[in-house]
């Protein structure tokens, strides 16, 4: 906690991060190198989609 100004902020992050990053943490050890590759393109695709920064980006 030590950049968090309170333990609120601190929960406030960590309850936010807690849906967000599995999307970017796949099962790497059951996915070969390809299929990583794939999974993680779609998914930052999908990211940038639902952020909006997919039209900011062209």
């Amino acid at each position: 906690m030590k950049r968090f100004t309170s333990a609120g902020h601190a929960q406030r992050f960590l309850s936010a991060f807690s849906g967000i990053s599995p999307h970017f943490r796949p099962r790497r050890h059951l996915l070969s190198a390809e299929e990583y590759r794939r999974e993680m393109g779609t998914r930052f695709t999908t990211w940038n989609e639902v952020t909006g920064t997919a039209t900011a980006a062209a």
